[in-house]
């Protein structure tokens, strides 16, 4: 790629991304984060892409979820361990539900900047920038705190890092035992108003007991004991992400060493934009948010470009299109992806098409609306004979009211009690389980109809 350097999206058409008024502070961060290590590894993003291949054949399957944007005041070990833990938990009743490997993607130790739908924002008469995420400007409502201030790439930085690093310790360090974390869950059945997931909780039991009976346990099997666990974000601040990225020494390509994958989000999607020029130059995992205003042109162009060489697992297409519009847009897209003969991972983000503003005023995403995305995206895989790799979801191993809904009831009136995200609601970790369970029903399901077709 012999026009590509990490510098040429400075070339192309920039949007969503803060003017910073002091060049000369922005150029010392640019330099001071260039010398610093990389936050991650070549041959785990080669890794990644390879697991990522086989979602997109139908065998394994893609969890991705964490943070809608990572704050420095509410930064601790505490909330690292419970989004990572409940993201365990989601993953072992996927597995079980699918009865292939699942890929454990967090959306984690990156995701700090946010796009926004307007430049500025009025409250009380009073217009002032957006909020960009604490990568770039601060939440308060000041003129001061909205000012693009290129240190906070540092800071950003260091969260990161330390993020890694506890993530690390936890998959490696006996925290991911399969039978811990299965405890956990069985724990949340225990809930008279999760009693219907309780029947698939204790078959997962039965295949652990059986398991043990055979000799396979957490001290004849490493694999029981530890997990691979990897990260993304949108790559929105490419300042950041220039300045973090190295040539592999080991194959000569370039890797955007800021997270495992990076996504390109709706936005920021142009063809010709500063985005997709960054990262078709970079060998990690591309994933591309498709909303309903993708065209099968443009989709066509964005494959070409950022995955020229068709290589399995390097593009994965991230669906975002809302309850009951899914059979809009998806069909024909999937009909694009077909007449190109492009390889593709196809994930649903049942989170971002499903925003509303609750009667009570605060921003809220109903738990039955991210249910019917789901299940509208499986079925449409099922009719069209593709395979649906994966959920992607904004979510959070806290206690929070931020979504309506599910078996705990989160209503309007409630959201008020614990309503801690500074941009988009997340699921709680209840909320999460959950729509794992049901998650997993709907690929049990798929997986019996394969199963009966290929008998007859």
């Amino acid at each position: 790629m012999t026009d590509w350097t990490k510098s040429s999206w400075r070339n192309k058409p920039r949007i969503q991304m803060p003017d910073y008024p002091d060049q000369a502070a922005l150029q010392a961060v640019e330099a001071e984060l260039s010398r610093y290590p990389v936050l991650v590894f070549a041959g785990e993003a080669r890794r990644l892409k390879k697991h990522l291949a086989s979602a997109g054949r139908g065998e394994a399957f893609l969890l991705q979820g964490g943070d809608c944007a990572e704050s420095f005041e509410q930064f601790s070990s505490d909330m690292i361990r419970d989004t990572f833990k409940v993201m365990l938990q989601m993953a072992i009743v996927l597995t079980h539900g699918a009865k292939v490997p699942v890929i454990k993607l967090g959306r984690m130790a990156g995701q700090f900047a946010k796009p926004r739908s307007a430049p500025t924002e009025v409250v009380d008469g009073v217009e002032l920038p957006s909020y960009r995420g604490d990568i770039i400007n601060e939440l308060d409502f000041t003129p001061e705190a909205r000012i693009p201030d290129p240190r906070k790439m540092l800071r950003a930085y260091t969260q990161a890092a330390a993020t890694l690093n506890l993530i690390r310790a936890f998959s490696t360090g006996g925290y991911a035992d399969v039978h811990q974390v299965h405890g956990w869950t069985l724990g949340f059945t225990d809930n008279e108003k999760a009693e219907k997931y309780r029947e698939i909780a204790n078959r997962i039991s039965d295949t652990l007991d059986f398991m043990a009976a055979a000799g396979v346990t957490s001290e004849t099997a490493h694999t029981l004991q530890t997990v691979e666990y990897y990260t993304s974000h949108e790559s929105l601040l490419l300042e950041y992400e220039e300045a973090l990225c190295r040539q592999d020494s080991q194959t000569g390509k370039w890797l955007a060493g800021s997270g495992h994958m990076i996504w390109i989000g709706d936005r920021t999607r142009q063809p010709d934009g500063a985005h997709v020029e960054f990262a078709r130059g970079v060998q990690n995992p591309i994933g591309l948010k498709c909303g309903p205003t993708m065209t099968s042109d443009d989709l066509k162009l964005l494959m070409k470009t950022l995955n020229p060489s068709n290589e399995e697992g390097r593009l994965t297409l991230i669906a975002r299109f809302g309850a009951g519009a899914v059979g809009e847009h998806l069909p024909r897209l999937i009909k694009t992806v077909q007449e190109e003969g492009a390889n593709v991972v196809w994930t649903c983000d049942a989170m971002h098409g499903n925003t509303i503003k609750s009667s009570s005023g605060y921003k809220t995403r109903p738990f039955d609306s991210v249910l019917r995305e789901v299940r509208e995206f499986f079925a449409i895989h099922a009719d069209e004979g593709t395979v649906p790799g994966g959920v992607h979801f904004e979510m959070t191993g806290q206690d929070v009211t931020e979504c309506t809904g599910g078996v705990r009831a989160v209503q309007d009136e409630d959201l008020s009690d614990r309503y801690h995200t500074a941009c988009d609601p997340r699921l709680n970790a209840s909320q999460s389980l959950e729509l794992a369970f049901l998650v997993a029903e709907e690929l049990s399901t798929r997986r019996n109809t394969q199963q009966a077709k290929a008998v007859s």
